[in-house]
């Protein structure tokens, strides 16, 4: 009777993985700050896609570590360039069974660690200044790289200014109409993001608070989702997820198109530190995150446990 009248149920389908592999490796290397979390090899990133795939999970999210960075990223958009190259594997080994998603944003790959070019001058306090609009042309050639790799959908998480609509603009212009844009547009200058700058190994210095948005704002992740929506996107993003339940809630209610949220690196660690310690269930806390973040309103997860919650989802 109880599973009768549960009022809000989560499937594998609704699990997205993030996934990393790094440019010239031989072996998988592990993520100190996120125990079971690797940076694949192309080999291994095929093996575990295809692992996901078998469990039933949604899609997967790459991102790109490169071996050399430089001002602009000129690797993000390298056809060559490991993020595009692993997109191509991916979608030869698994784009049958699950949607392949590529990260669009240039932090991955700058020598600086921000997610933009910067301006030549610095703003008060000697803090760099993103240059919005170079920043989005160098999003554009990115999104066409990785829509020509065979990305299904393109994750656009730099949070510059009219981004949706300049790279559904490009994608258009070249016959990429039917590449799907996810829109992050309630994505919070969290202090919950440490562990994934280690996974991307990320040059940052400082923080990402002038493009990103203060987490006392629940008014402004909405009305950046509505902006993302009318811009054309395909999905909105809320990040990270369990912090900001009360955003998600609202931007489900207000939009009328897909709303996913991130389950981010930190969120992700507190568990597995927590449940290392025999502090709590592990199992029982993933599983009951999860469905707190599908309760909230999100219609999918990315989440790091998405095979294992997935694998567990169909054991029951």
């Amino acid at each position: 009777m109880r599973e009768l009248v549960r009022e809000t149920s989560i499937e594998p389908r609704n699990l997205v993985l993030p996934m990393f592999v790094r440019e010239g490796i031989d072996e998988p290397v592990a993520i100190s700050s996120m125990p079971g979390v690797v940076q694949h090899t192309t080999d291994s990133l095929r093996r575990a896609a295809a692992e996901a795939a078998e469990a039933g999970v949604g899609g997967v999210m790459l991102f790109g570590v490169p071996a050399v960075r430089d001002a602009v990223g000129s690797g993000a958009d390298d056809p060559d360039g490991i993020l595009n190259v692993a997109t191509a594997a991916l979608v030869s080994e698994v784009g049958d069974a699950l949607v392949v998603q590529t990260d669009l944003c240039l932090d991955e790959f700058t020598d600086h660690g921000h997610c933009g070019v910067l301006s030549p001058s610095a703003g008060s306090g000697g803090d760099p200044i993103i240059d919005n609009d170079a920043t989005l042309e160098r999003y554009v050639s990115m999104a066409l790289a990785q829509a020509r790799a065979g990305s299904h959908l393109l994750g656009l998480s730099g949070m510059m200014d009219g981004q949706v609509a300049a790279i559904r603009h490009g994608l258009d212009a070249e016959g990429f109409t039917d590449t799907l844009l996810l829109g992050y547009a309630a994505k919070y200058a969290s202090a919950f993001y440490g562990p994934f700058r280690e996974a991307v190994d990320s040059q940052l210095q400082g923080d990402r608070r002038t493009y990103q948005l203060d987490p006392g704002n629940r008014r402004e992740g909405l009305r950046e989702a509505l902006i993302d929506e009318a811009e054309g996107a395909d999905v909105v993003m809320v990040k990270p997820a369990m912090g900001f339940l009360d955003v998600l809630r609202e931007v489900r209610d207000a939009v009328q198109i897909p709303v996913w949220a991130y389950q981010i690196s930190g969120e992700y660690a507190m568990i597995e530190a927590a449940a290392a310690n025999g502090w709590i269930d592990r199992r029982a806390a993933v599983l009951e995150s999860l469905l707190s973040i599908r309760r909230a309103g999100a219609d999918t997860v990315l989440t790091y446990w998405a095979t294992e919650a997935a694998r567990w989802m169909t054991e029951r």
